[in-house]
């Protein structure tokens, strides 16, 4: 969400990349300028979500690297956001598919105008196909159609795509997936719920 907020601000003064995880403009822009900028478009934001528009380590290298860190720049980011990663005290990773299709349809949150009381989405679909019937889909991130059966439902690739979910940086270092875990826009059961869409055979996903 910070970094989208950084992108936005950009693109007020060039011609900018649509990026998704860090700023990364076709143009070249003062980074001080864009401070000021994303400061004072959202310096009425509640003082709780004021820390959304500062840019963390890794946030900070991809933008800098315009999401195509050097070898050690990205080694360092994957080592970093992999101690990030909680993973669920009771080991299960697997929740219920029918709440994670809910979430993954949607796209609700992330605005600091958000209702407490209604719960946030993923919207995983505006990245990903997931169900071969599903009409609206993006294509950003590749296509997530019989996810489990692929992997023949193994326990590792279920733990794997848990931690993507959770935290995309531990795996792909300036990935365009956002930590949904780590950012807290998704809590644990919302994320095990998701991992249930990708694996269990009764989803969508593996019909």
């Amino acid at each position: 969400m910070r970094t989208l907020i950084h992108s936005a601000a950009a693109a007020l003064f060039a011609v900018a990349a649509f990026t998704l995880p860090a700023v990364a403009q076709s143009a070249k822009v003062d980074p001080a300028v864009v401070e000021k900028a994303v400061t004072g478009m959202f310096g009425h934001a509640p003082a709780a979500w004021q820390e959304k528009i500062v840019q963390d380590e890794t946030q900070k290298a991809c933008s800098l690297h315009r999401n195509a860190p050097p070898a050690d720049v990205a080694k360092a980011i994957s080592a970093r956001e992999e101690k990030n990663v909680v993973l669920p005290a009771d080991g299960k990773f697997l929740g219920d598919w029918k709440s994670g299709e809910k979430i993954a349809q949607s796209g609700y949150g992330g605005r600091h105008t958000d209702d407490p009381k209604r719960e946030v989405g993923g919207n995983c679909y505006a990245c990903h196909q997931l169900s071969k019937k599903e009409l609206s889909f993006g294509t950003m991130g590749p296509s997530l159609v019989e996810y489990g059966k692929i992997r023949k439902y193994k326990d590792e690739d279920v733990k794997a795509a848990f931690i993507k979910i959770y935290n995309a940086q531990a795996v792909f270092p300036c990935s365009n997936m956002p930590r949904l875990g780590h950012s807290k826009h998704l809590n644990e059961q919302q994320i095990k719920d998701l991992v249930a869409l990708l694996f269990d055979p009764e989803s969508p996903v593996n019909k």
